[in-house]
């Protein structure tokens, strides 16, 4: 009997958008369909997974390789059911906004002089080329980084490779220091990294407010000839 997991990532190997995904090795060698059974063992033990299995492919389901503009690193999902949908910093929970994802909406409206948004949810940016992905695509109600080393990390780190090779120009937006390790995957004669401190409010260093990063990679990306990203949640 196929788990939760491994259906979910039979039904996004179907997907048409997948299709630049499937050609990392991470889905072509097992590992994929290794690390969904391990989360499938996890859930058939008894253990509630988040966010639900057919949101755990969301971040590269919403954005396709080939449309890749802008990429941004989170940890693991939220480990409160009901708060995480598979992309990175996003949230569609009912109570007041994750401290780090205030922390960035409240940068991008200071940057850009917008209101800050009432809504969390970053499906917006997702759908225009933002890819949102943690290093965890999976995590345990309750314990955060349960699934830390799983083997998801295999295939983010082939995910932003990937896009370094093969799209003309990106930013990568790398906050704190697990995403900024990840600086030496990206080809900085094509793309521009912006690094920062982590936007949590347990970063004490305080590193992340009044760096600009989502005017600098708009100016960037127009500089380019590429579409900035609407970064507004709300009109």
């Amino acid at each position: 009997m196929t788990g939760p997991i491994s259906q979910a990532l039979a039904d996004f190997r179907a997907k048409p958008q997948a299709a630049g995904w499937l050609e990392l090795p991470f889905f072509q060698d097992g590992s994929a369909e290794t690390v969904a059974a391990k989360v499938d063992a996890v859930i058939a033990s008894g253990a509630q997974v988040l966010p639900p299995p057919e949101a755990v492919f969301t971040s590269i389901a919403l954005t396709p390789l080939d449309r890749v503009k802008v990429v941004i690193l989170g940890q693991d999902p939220y480990p409160t059911p009901g708060d995480s949908h598979g992309l990175a910093f996003s949230y569609r929970g009912s109570r007041r906004l994750p401290a780090s994802l205030r922390t960035i909406l409240t940068e991008m409206a200071e940057d850009l002089g917008v209101p800050m948004p009432k809504s969390g949810d970053l499906s917006k940016w997702a759908k225009q080329g933002v890819l949102l992905i943690n290093t965890a695509l999976t995590v345990e109600a309750g314990q955060s980084g349960a699934h830390m080393k799983f083997g998801w990390s295999a295939l983010v780190d082939q995910a932003i490779a990937a896009v370094s090779e093969r799209q003309p120009a990106a930013v990568f937006l790398l906050w704190g220091a697990p995403a900024r390790k990840r600086a030496a995957l990206v080809d900085r004669t094509k793309h521009l990294v912006i690094e920062a401190g982590h936007p949590s409010p347990l970063n004490r260093l305080n590193d992340f407010r009044g760096t600009r990063p989502f005017s600098r990679a708009n100016a960037w990306l127009a500089e380019k000839g590429l579409e900035r990203v609407d970064w507004r949640l709300e009109p």
